[in-house]
């Protein structure tokens, strides 16, 4: 096998990494839409079908919501969204199961859909316990300048 064999043997090596191509995974984004009839929704499901590598479009009228699945990046499909001229984020709701304290002021929301909440980090629940501590400190019985009345 000499020079040339070992010289072709690179070569085969190096041509077989070049055609090696990342897969892409399927993403699925899921967008607030502020839509008020159903033209909003035809318009709004015409635009994101349009974003390259997108494989089906999902739009909900009643909870204002789209849903883009496919081969697609959350930075694009909101671009193009945002094309619309329309009111448009992230979806920022998640089931309150997965959230610790879900009725924190930052999470609770009348606008979200049944059983979910708004993702708030975890951030949040610290700052609500400190004021809450100081209302139970306030009323303590171990606080000498707490309220007489009780």
């Amino acid at each position: 096998m000499g020079v040339e064999g070992t010289l072709e043997y690179i070569s085969d090596l190096l041509s077989s990494v070049k055609k090696k191509k990342k897969k892409k995974q399927i993403h699925t984004v899921a967008l607030k839409i502020r839509m008020d009839c159903e033209g909003c929704a035809r318009k709004v499901k015409k635009v994101l079908s349009g974003v390259k590598g997108a494989k089906s479009v999902d739009v909900d009228l009643k909870q204002q919501k789209a849903t883009v699945t496919g081969y697609v990046e959350a930075k694009k499909v909101l671009a193009a969204a945002q094309s619309t001229k329309k009111k448009v984020e992230l979806w920022p709701y998640v089931p309150y199961t997965l959230v610790a304290n879900p009725y924190v002021a930052q999470a609770y929301d009348k606008k979200a859909p049944p059983n979910h909440v708004r993702k708030v980090p975890a951030t949040a629940t610290v700052t609500e316990t400190t004021i809450d501590d100081r209302y139970t400190n306030l009323f303590s019985d171990d606080n000498p300048n707490a309220c007489s009345i009780m």
